[in-house]
């Protein structure tokens, strides 16, 4: 990573951060080009002494006028993160409370319904291969779709995954560079795991371990926009309509973690139990990603309701998960 220039009195502090977390196995990229921005706040305002005072943090903190509340909040965290950081090796920082800005969501997820999946799968194993551009279409995706909207992982942690990070024959996959840069392990559905290696043996025959498992030519892997226009594609053919913001490919994820947490519930499961597994399952870094999911399952499942607030409801709170990569 090309090396960012600091040029205020915390410049030391920024840049011994950014190596403290990249030593930790954090990229950390966009957070170290925030901190440019906030390097450059010190700077105009004439801050000399090594201290942010709650002053200096209130006036990082205003709404400019042309910002989203999104935005005002990103700002917000990155001053927090950095103050933080101050005061545990030594230098006095004002810490912003949380709560500032209330993040308004960009869009509501989309669960789509049994009769949706139904059609969706449906479309999918219609695929036809182009045997110039993408020779084993007809055999990945079907496969590709159905390991995403059962397995809850994100789009680009299936698309990259190599040969190497399936086991087969134990009936799981590792996810070894996701969002949070944590390796995970994930199951993989028993139904799923006959067609992975029938699939592995036709087009894996004379390839690496270190091969992208669903390539589309040697390799190559799956790309994003690939990965998008065929989704579009089958919900045109599966009658879904599109509104121009959604359904959205990373609604499977949504689905999986819906349903999921239906079933448990009508299964008597004590989720405070459960909820830490589905937690490491997704790769999420923080509790409060996983509670919204039964926030959106009690607006989901009226009849549910009574169950969730009798034995959540200090779990129960509007939250807004960081949806910022979702691929």
């Amino acid at each position: 990573m090309k090396q960012l220039k600091f040029n205020s009195v915390f410049k030391k502090e920024f840049q011994d951060l950014i190596n403290l977390k990249q030593v930790q196995g954090f990229t950390y990229l966009s957070e170290s080009s925030a901190f440019l921005r906030l390097d450059k706040f010190f700077d105009e305002n004439k801050i000399t002494e090594k201290e942010i005072t709650r002053d200096t943090a209130d006036k990082w903190c205003r709404k400019t006028s042309y910002e989203t509340a999104n935005n005002q909040a990103r700002r917000i965290s990155n001053l927090r993160v950095f103050c933080t950081y101050l005061n545990d090796i030594g230098i006095k920082a004002y810490i912003p409370p949380e709560g500032l800005v209330r993040k308004i969501p960009k869009y509501d997820a989309h669960i789509y319904t049994d009769d949706e999946l139904k059609r969706f799968f449906e479309a999918v194993d219609q695929s036809r291969s182009v045997p110039s551009v993408s020779p084993y279409r007809h055999l990945v995706m079907p496969i590709f779709f159905r390991i995403l909207y059962t397995s809850g992982l994100r789009v680009s942690e299936l698309r990259l995954l190599k040969i190497r990070d399936f086991h087969l024959h134990k009936g799981y996959l590792i996810v070894r560079s996701g969002k949070n840069n944590k390796a995970r392990i994930v199951p993989v559905h028993p139904a799923l795991i006959q067609k992975c290696i029938e699939l592995k043996n036709m087009i894996h025959k004379e390839s690496e371990e270190d091969e992208y498992f669903f390539m589309i030519t040697p390799g190559v892997p799956m790309k994003l926009h690939t990965v998008y226009r065929n989704f579009r594609r089958y919900l045109e053919k599966a009658g879904i309509s599109h509104t121009g913001n959604g359904p959205r490919v990373h609604d499977f994820r949504h689905t999986y973690c819906i349903n999921l947490l239906k079933m448990w519930l009508e299964e008597g499961k004590d989720l405070l139990n459960y909820l830490p597994y589905m937690k490491t399952m997704l790769g999420h870094e923080r509790f409060d990603e996983t509670a919204y999911y039964l926030k959106l399952t009690q607006s989901l499942f009226p009849t549910l309701t009574g169950k969730l607030e009798e034995a959540y409801s200090e779990m129960i709170k509007v939250v807004i998960p960081n949806e910022k990569e979702f691929y």
